[in-house]
């Protein structure tokens, strides 16, 4: 599989496992120090090619794509769960993560809208049990599993779904197979 995006990554050993996975160019932030100079750099990069923001799911790499996403609100976004990119020692990042689940990650990536709809509205999110429920929170982790995104809390989950354009009729089918009602 071959990416045109650039795929923004945090170090070398993410790209080396990324490029076992798929064929691409890579650009490395090398730890959480995103300089002036470096977001000027992928400002171009994302004019010219596009980039695709694949970082750790810790705070490190969170922080690394929200200062990105900031700067450059087109930036695609791939995530890769805690659960996924794990080794056997414990270690969380890209680099632990498999082929399959980078290779899922970048096919599932999103971009996040300017012109969002919002027809997901909070009164929705606790009717189908999202927020201010005993079990809630796994099921927003399972529901952000699912739908390959950034796990969140329930104050932002809100802002995350209509931020990716994820339809109301979406959120509910994904809600339904994840309780086996589908």
């Amino acid at each position: 599989m071959k990416i045109k995006e650039i795929i923004v990554v945090e170090g070398r050993d993410d790209t080396n496992r990324v490029k076992e996975a798929v064929e691409c160019d890579t650009f490395e932030t090398n730890g959480s120090a995103i300089t002036k100079r470096k977001i000027e750099r992928l400002k171009l990069l994302s004019k010219d090619r596009g980039i695709i923001i694949l970082t750790d799911p810790d705070y490190a790499g969170k922080r690394i794509r929200n200062i990105i996403t900031q700067n450059i609100p087109t930036a695609k976004q791939a995530y890769i769960s805690n659960k996924k990119a794990v080794d056997k020692k414990g270690k969380i990042g890209v680099e632990a993560a498999s082929k399959e689940d980078i290779i899922f990650a970048l096919r599932k990536c999103y971009t996040p809208l300017e012109n969002v709809k919002y027809d997901i509205t909070n009164d929705l999110l606790i009717n189908l049990g999202l927020v201010a429920g005993k079990t809630s929170k796994v099921l927003r982790e399972k529901l952000c599993e699912e739908l390959n995104i950034e796990y969140t809390n329930a104050k932002q989950l809100l802002n995350k779904l209509n931020m990716y354009n994820i339809s109301k009729q979406k959120l509910i089918d994904t809600i339904n197979k994840i309780e086996g009602n589908d």
